[in-house]
């Protein structure tokens, strides 16, 4: 006896049978070994796009929200500035911004007037891989890296965090 089991599963592309009604439409036909022509048999297949993003969205999330795979994020850094009347904080994140896009590490900036809550809430709810602050602890040469997976928090030279990330970013992928 077979027993018959049931397992959750998420579609990501599909296949369809188009028999010989558009090659019959079109006339595109084959000739056989007897030297006669038939149509076509045909059948086609499709990846979706964004049923991948959902299904990868489906496979790891958290109550704060997403939690893309570096591989797969739309962004993998996202820079806060937390208070934008500080223009310490503003240059230094700019400077980031510029130097990790360079660096290719596609990266956002968050330069939002708003509070520094919200700026870490939105993050961590679109699931950018890390959050780069230019807070406190800039007084002392570092920013605060959050790795959004764990919500680890490392401090980080400044000069660092472009080496810092690359490195995260390869540990990530292997």
């Amino acid at each position: 006896m077979v027993k018959m089991q049931t397992a959750r599963g998420i579609e990501i592309g599909h296949i369809f049978q188009l028999g010989t009604k558009y090659s019959k439409a079109l006339g595109a036909t084959y000739t056989n070994e007897q030297g006669e022509e038939n149509p076509l048999v045909m059948g086609c297949y499709g990846v979706g796009v964004s049923r991948l993003a959902q299904s990868a969205v489906e496979q790891s999330y958290d109550k704060d929200g997403i939690v893309w795979a570096p591989a797969i994020a739309p962004y993998h850094a996202i820079v806060v500035i937390p208070n934008m009347t500080d223009a310490d904080q503003v240059q230094a994140a700019e400077t980031l911004y510029a130097e990790l896009n360079q660096a290719g590490i596609e990266t956002l900036l968050d330069d939002r007037n708003e509070r520094a809550g919200v700026k870490f809430k939105d993050a961590d709810l679109i699931g950018i891989p890390y959050r780069v602050v230019t807070g406190k602890s800039l007084k002392n040469g570092k920013v605060e890296v959050v790795k959004r997976a764990t919500h680890e928090v490392q401090e980080v030279a400044i000069a660092d965090v472009v080496s810092t990330l690359k490195q995260w970013l390869v540990e990530a992928t292997h």
